[in-house]
């Protein structure tokens, strides 16, 4: 009976190796080799595609470590301690020095780096390191709240600027080395690709009383980027500089999966006119705008989801003047393809006012390409003072022509008319709005441009005269 057991037992075993050795020789081909690269995890591998160069990024980090530069800053700010009864208690009543940092890059050889807006703003001392840890104090070119970006200056020569590269280029996917300079550690490189182009994630404030109407057009990465790299660069594999890192998407404040940076399109104009001018000359094309949606497509004919639907046109604006139709869709901006609203508010940010462009409409089935010259926000081609906008600024009011109509009703030849009003000096002296500045120091206001003019090269005090829409005259005196 053992004999049997035996038997029957080695027969089975015979049967599954060769059941086994028919299904490994005779089964389904092996799937073709990949060459993997293992790290000592059983659990993590990476793909390689056998090209070296596609995955080295050392000599576009070397290319752009030392034009990255570590920024720090003080302000002095009141003491939250404003009693008298804390000053007998023996709390510390005097003004606190408040610091911060960031990263800048370094765009000439003789000094001039850009940075974020937020990192300098306020900003009553401004210290920047180098890459090789030498120091210098900065001072405030210009700065571009619209676009979060700042141009600062240094006493120093022979730098390592970083070469502006074409972000119209930049493809999704692409990858991308994020350099920032934080916490005074030099300059640290991180690596990731592009997730996406023309962001808008509403970061930007706009401010009508002193004409900051936000440009966004964010490149997306998944490089990662903490709050001190905020002013750094974004770079291409061939060290060329793409973008500003600003911003992260983060509930926590630190580095969650995404960072956005201001495309080097935006960067470049803006840098330019701030060592310029001291002052953004930004154009304006004048429509109100859309996101062309399925609907609106099908109704006009169109193939395929493109371009910017016009739904509204500024009175007396350069579309308007050019010829450009509410219901027109914007489908270029000379060369450029438009598909979004950031897309063009990027595009005509590169333009100054008086520049001509041409403009690609759709328009009853048929493209026609439209020659537009720009204005300013005042429907004019001049370019800006810095002066006069700081005098501007300084107000925080908006102000516009007086109405012939009103002017006739009210008896006046002119005047200026306040629209808006913000935290300035108006505000402060008790304006309000749709206030007619008449004269200033008894001498004639006939114009906004008059009231800017004059302020802007005033010191001490000031007596503004004027009148109401309902007729009542007021006066009111401030300090410049």
């Amino acid at each position: 009976m053992k004999k049997l057991l035996g038997s029957f037992f080695m027969a089975c075993v015979g049967g599954a190796v060769a059941f086994a050795l028919f299904h490994f020789t005779q089964g389904e081909p092996p799937a073709p080799q990949q060459q993997v690269i293992y790290d000592n995890t059983p659990v993590r591998y990476t793909l390689y595609s056998g090209d070296e160069s596609s995955m080295d990024f050392t000599a576009a980090a070397e290319m752009s470590v030392n034009s990255v530069v570590h920024v720090k800053t003080e302000s002095t700010v009141a003491s939250q301690f404003n009693n008298p009864w804390f000053d007998y208690f023996g709390f510390d009543t005097s003004p606190q020095i408040q610091r911060g940092s960031g990263s800048g890059v370094i765009i000439s050889n003789d000094g001039y780096l850009i940075t974020n807006n937020h990192v300098i703003e306020g900003a009553q001392k401004i210290v920047v390191s180098l890459n090789n840890n030498t120091t210098y104090d900065a001072t405030i070119v210009g700065t571009d709240p619209a676009t979060d970006l700042a141009v600062l200056k240094i006493d120093a020569n022979n730098l390592p600027a970083l070469r502006f590269g074409n972000s119209d280029g930049v493809r999704i996917g692409e990858w991308v080395l994020a350099v920032g300079n934080p916490f005074d550690l030099t300059s640290t490189v991180t690596a990731g690709i592009v997730s996406a182009k023309a962001r808008n994630i509403n970061l930007l404030r706009g401010d009508m009383s002193r004409e900051i109407f936000p440009i966004e057009s964010f490149i997306q990465t998944d490089a990662a980027v903490n709050p001190g790299n905020s002013g750094g660069a974004l770079v291409n594999t061939q060290g060329e500089l793409i973008g500003i890192n600003t911003a992260i998407a983060s509930r926590t404040g630190s580095y969650a999966g995404y960072s956005f940076a201001v495309p080097s399109s935006i960067v470049s104009k803006v840098a330019a006119d701030l060592m310029e001018f001291g002052i953004v000359q930004r154009a304006f094309i004048g429509v109100r705008i859309q996101e062309v949606t399925q609907d609106i497509a099908k109704e006009n004919g169109l193939s395929k989801i493109e371009g910017v639907y016009v739904n509204g046109l500024t009175e007396a604006g350069a579309a308007a003047e050019a010829g450009i139709k509410e219901g027109d869709i914007i489908l270029r901006i000379g060369t450029n393809t438009v598909k979004t609203v950031p897309e063009l508010q990027e595009q005509i940010s590169r333009y100054r006012p008086g520049d001509l462009i041409d403009v690609a409409v759709w328009r009853n089935k048929k493209e026609y390409i439209i020659p537009v010259v720009l204005r300013n926000q005042n429907g004019n081609t001049e370019l800006r003072d810095a002066a006069v906008e700081n005098a501007r600024n300084a107000l925080g009011a908006q102000l516009k022509d007086v109405k012939p109509e009103l002017m006739a009703e009210l008896g006046i030849s002119g005047g200026a008319q306040v629209v808006t009003l913000g935290n300035g000096k108006f505000a402060e002296a008790g304006i309000q709005q749709n206030f007619i500045i008449t004269g200033i120091d008894g001498k004639p206001v006939n114009s906004p441009d008059d009231v800017l003019k004059t302020l802007q090269a005033k010191s001490g005090g000031v007596l503004v005269e004027g009148v109401y829409p309902n007729g009542r005259k007021a006066y009111y005196g401030f300090g410049m």
